[in-house]
């Protein structure tokens, strides 16, 4: 349920709690979460959405003769930072909505986006859009300067306890630390690889989740920092080992909060809603791959052999596939989309998710069949024989699907779509003309 903040409640709690500072947070497009900072003294001019600052100088935003923008608060996300404690009193938090002087809502702010896909999903009569994020991160040691190393401080594996899971008290301290300021915990564990991990918790409506994974991802950094460890989300930091992924777990609601893809007479228990839905995420999942899976590292995990979903495929039992239905069924009705990763801006990835789904619904696509052969086992030629498509194997191709699609632009909003592909062509640009550690390690000594 979602919680419903006032301004008295608000400046109460400053009061009593002795909040002294106030980060006013929003994001860039490129998923990266900033914040302006303010002493408490102002904050009943910032509750009166007065508070400005230079959108120039944030990446993806506006040129410098538009630089005036100002932070509209969003009073439910209101929060003090429990693991944020000063000497002079304690810090708190609220995410913003950006705004232009004219008082019209900033195209390019990413909570804008996912808001107005939003409203267009109520528009067609569900109410909810509601997500479970699964991200998992790696932990490695920082150097006597505070620098991060390559070097692991654990050998654990799936599910493993200490001693082997080296880092159980810095992931046990991360989950206390997120339940103090309201995180409801479904599991924590050790990954696959040596220093990964994985902390769930309960599913959220599209822009809550969002909110709470930026927020997730700064306190697993602090917490982790405390332990003399550097968290990372970066997709692929180590080559040969299990990728950083974020199952999506996605389901609408009717407007009576009725789980829409749940139907006990259908297929698998989906509803022919659910169906519809897959089809539209299946047609569109090359599109929106540059925006789910959005540098270029992303691309070193989207490789057959390390669990990582490579094909356009979905099932009830199968982990080769892109789409996974999970067991459960009823309320958890969901489908999980398995390709996205935690470099992705988590407003952006869920408004092309959400628009995709919601074309195949509007359009009654049909759904194609379920696969239960291991992807992974076939050919190219093979797997497009049974219609199965690849996702983009780097950031280049994906950039490119991008750039066909009209859903795609209708979603981000020109200005977001026009700037994050110029954005991830240069990004491209940079990787193509660097000349890389495996490179003269395979040909300086020979040639």
């Amino acid at each position: 349920m979602e919680k419903k903040m006032t301004r008295e409640m608000i400046l109460n709690q400053v009061e009593e709690e002795n909040v002294k500072y106030i980060r006013l947070c929003f994001t860039d497009i490129h998923g990266v979460l900033k914040n302006v900072e303010i002493p408490s003294r102002l904050l009943e001019e910032a509750l009166d959405n007065q508070v400005m600052f230079d959108g120039s100088s944030i990446d993806g935003f506006v040129r410098i003769q538009e630089a005036d923008m100002y932070l509209y608060p969003d009073l439910n996300t209101w929060m003090i930072s429990s693991w944020e404690q000063t000497t002079y009193g304690k810090v708190a938090m609220l995410f913003c909505d950006v705004y232009l002087p004219n008082g019209e809502p900033f195209k390019g702010d990413p909570r804008y986006v996912l808001r107005r896909n939003l409203k267009r999903m109520e528009e067609m009569g569900f109410k909810h859009f509601n997500i479970g994020l699964e991200p998992e991160f790696f932990l490695f040691r920082l150097d006597e300067k505070g620098e991060p190393t390559m070097e692991f401080n654990d050998n654990g594996g799936y599910f493993d306890l200490a001693p082997v899971d080296g880092a159980e008290d810095c992931r046990r301290d991360i989950v206390l630390e997120l339940e103090k300021i309201g995180f409801l915990m479904e599991a924590s564990h050790h990954e696959v690889a040596p220093g990964q991990h994985e902390i769930n918790f309960e599913f959220h409506n599209a822009l809550e989740a969002s909110d709470k994974l930026q927020l997730f991802k700064l306190i697993v950094r602090n917490i982790a920092k405390r332990h003399g460890l550097h968290a990372t989300f970066m997709p692929k930091p180590i080559s040969h080992i299990n990728g950083s992924g974020m199952h999506t777990n996605c389901s609408l609601t009717n407007k009576d909060g009725r789980n829409a893809f749940h139907d006990p007479n259908g297929e698998i228990g989906l509803s022919e809603t659910a169906k519809h839905w897959i089809a539209g995420i299946l047609k569109n999942a090359r599109s929106f791959t540059a925006v789910t899976n959005p540098t270029v590292n992303s691309y070193k995990r989207l490789i057959p052999g390390y669990e990582a979903p490579c094909y356009v495929s979905w099932s009830d039992a199968n982990r080769s596939a892109m789409i996974r239905i999970p067991a459960k069924k009823g309320r958890a009705t969901r489908t999980e989309i398995r390709s996205v990763d935690p470099s992705t801006n988590p407003y952006l990835a869920m408004s092309v998710i959400l628009a995709s789904g919601l074309e195949g619904i509007e359009k009654k696509l049909d759904c194609p069949e379920r696969v239960y052969i291991n992807l992974y086992d076939l050919t190219r030629e093979e797997r497009e024989g049974m219609g199965i498509q690849n996702l983009p194997e780097n950031l280049k191709d994906a950039v490119k699907a991008l750039k066909k699609s009209e859903l795609m632009k209708d979603a981000l909003g020109p200005h977001v779509y026009q700037r994050f592909i110029a954005a991830k062509t240069q990004e491209w640009d940079e990787f193509r003309t660097s000349v890389t550690k495996w490179e003269l390690e395979k040909y300086l000594k020979i040639m």
